[in-house]
């Protein structure tokens, strides 16, 4: 939970998106990885797009071997590494923001190893002192889900499971199945990184996934611009962007490109 607020993380979760569900109109969810370009400057950012139209938030925990990641995101999290990112630092700047007045839901994108050694009870606990709502965490299939899952329902957080493009209609039932929050799914094969366009075939995916489900669909991987938004708005539940972002932020105008890609993506989730 979040200072005074009585809601749980999955309901504030499941509250900021059904506050855009509707027609055309979804949850716009950028990606950040925290200490990226520097600390500071990764604080300044997310406010940034909190003020551009963020709905909620996935704030990367920069890892050593990010599997799902792209060029993009594994050389942003590499400097975030090289300027001397840890968990506990993470969690701080989350913590920081939360101060700063940023009251929209945030998830905690990282791999399982740092959680693991940073000890599964306490960093969900940690977390949630920190002011996180849930996590999204790749490499974590819900076959091997277990023990987050039972620290996640002791502190009332989500944990938010992937869905492929390849997933078996079995695979799609289990993970809708156990997921928290919402459903990510994955919109191509492969890692992630901003596309030129959107398959042909996400339509479908999509009213496969939601067929089984009363959990929001959220769309990512590969949405870069205001119009591929206003797509995934016109089928899913949610748009979660961050390649387009980060390269936006690692350009010469920095945080002025990313405020105006996130006003774009956000207007475009949200069907203006």
């Amino acid at each position: 939970m979040n200072g005074n607020d009585p809601m749980t993380g999955v309901e504030r979760i499941r509250s900021a998106i059904a506050k855009r569900q509707g027609d055309a109109t979804a949850a716009f969810m950028p990606y950040f990885p925290s200490g990226f370009p520097s600390r500071s400057e990764s604080v300044a950012m997310m406010r940034s797009m909190a003020d551009a139209g963020a709905d909620l938030f996935e704030i990367g925990f920069p890892f050593s071997d990010p599997l799902a990641d792209g060029p993009t995101i594994q050389a942003a999290t590499h400097r975030a590494l090289l300027n001397g990112m840890t968990t506990r630092d993470c969690l701080d700047i989350a913590r920081e923001l939360r101060e700063a007045g940023i009251t929209q839901p945030f998830c905690a994108m990282s791999y399982y190893n740092p959680i693991f050694n940073y000890g599964t009870d306490r960093f969900v606990e940690d977390a949630a002192q920190a002011g996180f709502d849930g996590f999204i965490i790749p490499d974590l299939p819900p076959d091997e889900g277990e023990e987050m899952e039972e620290a996640c329902r002791e502190a009332g957080l989500a944990l938010v499971y992937l869905l492929a493009p390849s997933s078996s209609r079995e695979r799609i039932e289990l993970v809708t199945s156990r997921s928290t929050g919402f459903v990510y799914l994955v919109s191509v094969l492969g890692t992630t990184g901003a596309r030129a366009s959107l398959p042909d075939y996400l339509t479908d995916l999509v009213a496969q996934v939601r067929a089984g489900t009363d959990t929001p669909v959220c769309v990512g991987f590969g949405v870069s611009n205001g119009v591929q938004a206003a797509r995934v708005a016109s089928i899913a539940d949610g748009a979660i962007v961050g390649s387009a972002l980060v390269k936006a932020a690692d350009g010469p105008d920095g945080a002025d490109a990313v405020k105006s890609l996130a006003r774009e993506l956000a207007r475009g989730a949200h069907g203006h």
